[in-house]
């Protein structure tokens, strides 16, 4: 593609929608436990897959402004937004298949909802670094789904829990309810994810007339460690 990634109205809706605070429990999930240890000193950070720099801007945040921290993303339109809200975060247009840092020259690498390229993401992680996947759940935006689709297909999490050259070292979540209370609410969140291409018309139709839609969230963060 000529424009690949989130396009540019994707990318209004993400950050319209992730500014009403409505994700806001998952970025304190991210920054509790280990992160806390991390951001607590200086190191180096990437997150792989940074979209509008949501969370990204929320970790450097977090640690005072003290980290080298880089936001890539392949959607142009998603590195410009986030180019906006920091000046002091490396933004680059890039994918996670080819990232244009150093060999072990990361400290902690972060991926939310993202497109994990493993054999890279060992690459660019020192030795002991470390790797924060963040996913959905069984139950994520279970309640939409069921709009969206005649039938729910049974949940697997992603790539398992064995990553060749990491050890898995802690799982969490974060588990609550959000309530979207306007259609333009429930849009948004429906162009953030994989259901925006996938869904059936039919299921989208019956969304669309909607007003108010509490959905569950439902995220789980595993971390790894390289070894």
């Amino acid at each position: 593609s000529k424009d690949p990634g989130d396009s540019k109205a994707m990318v209004s809706a993400r950050r319209e929608f992730l500014e009403s605070g409505l994700y806001s429990p998952i970025v304190e999930e991210i920054l509790r436990s280990r992160s806390a240890d991390l951001l607590s000193r200086a190191i180096t950070v990437l997150d792989a897959g940074c979209g509008e720099g949501y969370y990204t801007t929320r970790i450097h945040a977090a640690n005072g402004g003290g980290s080298r921290v880089f936001g890539i993303d392949i959607s142009k339109w998603a590195i410009q937004s986030a180019s906006k809200r920091s000046k002091e975060i490396a933004w680059v247009v890039g994918s996670n298949a080819r990232i244009p840092l150093p060999d072990a020259s990361l400290d902690w690498l972060v991926c939310t909802f993202g497109f994990p390229i493993f054999e890279e993401f060992l690459r660019v992680l020192k030795p002991g670094g470390w790797l924060l996947m963040v996913d959905p759940g069984a139950d994520h935006l279970l309640e939409m789904r069921r709009i969206l689709y005649p039938t729910l297909k049974s949940f697997t999490l992603p790539y398992g829990e064995q990553l060749a050259g990491f050890k898995p070292a802690e799982v969490t979540t974060a588990r609550y309810l959000a309530q979207l209370s306007s259609q333009a609410q429930i849009s948004q969140l429906l162009s953030m994810t994989p259901h925006h291409h996938k869904s059936p018309k039919a299921g989208r139709d019956a969304l669309s007339k909607l007003e108010r839609l509490d959905v569950t969230v439902d995220v789980c963060l595993r971390w790894y460690q390289k070894l």
